[in-house]
């Protein structure tokens, strides 16, 4: 006998987006559903594994750094990034409520809910020629995202007075219960023992997140006029793949809009414990170390350098002739430079060990750099780069790398510092110096010196290629995250938040991010959401 469970909310997905919509409905006094599919110990999905930036403007760290920010300087730094259409109306909706509100509906918020920024604004995403980010907005929490949704998650229990909560894990939703075009509620099976479950509900959330999460899914929505890799490695999960998004738009109407833009990640390199198959780890690319090609030779004319156009590394790296890509640079630029992204990697910002950050942060963070020497054998130490080639070849099974193609490499770029530091003429170098002149940045990013330095080494190589990662497009949503169908009209009870929505109104950062919109986004969507179920505006 199929199992009946009814509520006034259902959520499906328990990710970041979907916990803060459970969340506020809860405490406006509703009962609420939440499905996911994944186990109890990964309740809150990819923002559990995230690191926690966030683009918030206006904010009182921004003042105190004399960063003079304004949802206008945001917004015109948000559409012209991202190549917004005007005429895409729910989009640039989005994207301005996003700016107008990211201070009181995020930074506040979270503030009053005890979560805490590290003290600086980082500078991402500036774009190659300046039409990125004009100023820094880029702020850290503290204890990363895990502590967000540990913050969540017990808020929740906190708010579950008399029962109104029920949380089912596991179970992936297969059918919309639906009749005359209104949401009525939904089918799920769970998927450890196969029993079906009913779930009667007025009104459906959707927070499954994104629709890229495999790679079929990916390529059939892979934008003609992008290259497309031959292989890629996944930094999304497999349960990300747009059934749902499907089912809604085949039998309700909704429309699924800007599929083909994503963000990706031009540095990653397989898990050495992988969660799943093709799981990839995104590294943080050194500014300083050279982005050389399967030949060993430096990509250019232009070169490869991380914090300014992150869409465009991925379409350089995704037209070479492989599908992966070679970081070349030294232990000196490794310990200062070299982070990868998420949770996992970033123990002392993740467990709060202020002290012990700072001493990595100063004295070079040798730690992890040594744990992706011993776990990964796509990190690559040798002290010599005739070493490093044999070695880089070993791994790609080939004799794509000669060393002395590699030695040229390394001579041409050393080549810059033979007549003292005012005379070179590199833009890498041009880059770094112009990253370095913001603190935060200066104390990640080394000064500029010869790759083969004494006393630098030894050298490493890093095997990397295309990691995917986030949808930028979703299901088209209004400003109270209500699904809309091709008329422009709500489907009547259907919600969508977070990236099932790309992050609102079906695609509100356009083809380019400013970094850090993700997270905040979630929370906007959320709590728009639940604000309208709940009091209805």
């Amino acid at each position: 006998m199929t199992q009946l469970i009814a509520s006034d909310i259902l959520v499906a997905g328990g990710g970041l987006a979907g916990l803060v919509t459970a969340l506020e409905a809860l405490r406006a006094g509703k009962t609420v559903t939440v499905v996911d599919r994944d186990t109890p110990e990964r309740l809150g999905g990819l923002a559990l594994w995230a690191f926690g930036g966030m683009a918030l403007v206006g904010t009182p760290l921004q003042a105190s750094m004399k960063i003079p920010d304004t949802p206008d300087v945001a917004l015109r730094d948000w559409i012209r990034f991202g190549e917004l259409d005007p005429q895409d109306e729910w989009p640039m909706q989005w994207a301005r409520y996003y700016v107008e509100h990211s201070r009181s509906e995020v930074h506040d918020w979270l503030k009053a809910e005890g979560l805490k920024f590290m003290p600086a604004v980082n500078w991402v995403e500036r774009g190659l020629h300046g039409e990125g980010n004009s100023l820094p907005r880029y702020h850290v929490l503290w204890g990363t995202s895990r502590e967000l949704v540990r913050c969540m998650v017990a808020a929740l229990h906190r708010a579950n007075r008399n029962g109104r909560l029920r949380l089912l894990h596991r179970h992936r939703i297969t059918q919309l219960d639906h009749v005359g075009g209104k949401v009525s509620g939904a089918i799920a099976l769970n998927e450890d023992s196969g029993e079906v479950v009913r779930f009667s509900a007025p009104v459906v959330v959707l927070a499954m997140g994104g629709l890229n999460g495999g790679h079929e899914e990916c390529r059939a929505n892979w934008l003609s006029d992008r290259p497309l890799p031959a292989t890629m490695l996944n930094g999304a999960h497999p349960f990300a793949d747009g059934k749902l998004h499907h089912l809604v738009a085949d039998e309700l109407g909704g429309q699924i809009t800007h599929a083909g833009d994503m963000w990706n990640y031009a540095a990653g390199f397989p898990h050495p414990y992988p969660h799943f198959e093709g799981h990839g780890l995104s590294a943080i690319p050194c500014k300083s170390a050279l982005w050389l090609n399967h030949r060993g030779e430096r990509i250019g004319p232009a070169p490869l350098v991380t914090g300014f156009d992150t869409n465009w590394l991925c379409q350089r790296v995704a037209e070479q002739d492989k599908p992966w890509t070679w970081h070349l640079l030294n232990w000196r630029i490794a310990a200062k430079e070299f982070a990868i992204s998420g949770a996992e990697h970033n123990p002392r910002i993740r467990d709060k060990q202020f002290i012990r950050f700072v001493k990595e942060t100063l004295l070079g963070n040798h730690r992890l750099v040594r744990q992706m020497q011993q776990e990964s054998p796509h990190f690559i130490v040798d002290d010599t780069l005739q070493g490093l080639a044999t070695k880089m070849n070993a791994l790609t099974c080939s004799h794509d790398i000669d060393a002395a193609v590699l030695k040229a490499t390394a001579d041409a770029f050393d080549a810059n510092f033979h007549h003292g530091k005012r005379l070179n003429n590199d833009d890498q170098i041009r880059r770094i110096l112009h990253a370095r002149q913001w603190g935060p940045d200066r104390l990640r990013t080394c000064k500029p010196a010869p790759l083969q330095m004494p006393s630098a080494g030894p050298f490493i190589a890093i095997h990397m290629q295309l990691i995917t990662r986030k949808s930028l497009g979703g299901l088209r949503t209004d400003l109270h995250s209500r699904v809309l169908d091709a008329q422009n009209q709500p489907v009547e009870g259907l919600f969508c938040v977070g990236e099932a929505a790309g992050f609102g109104g079906g695609g509100a950062s356009g083809k380019r991010s400013l970094e850090g919109t993700f997270l905040p986004g979630c929370i906007l969507t959320a709590r728009a959401a639940a604000r309208f179920i709940t009091h209805g505006h």
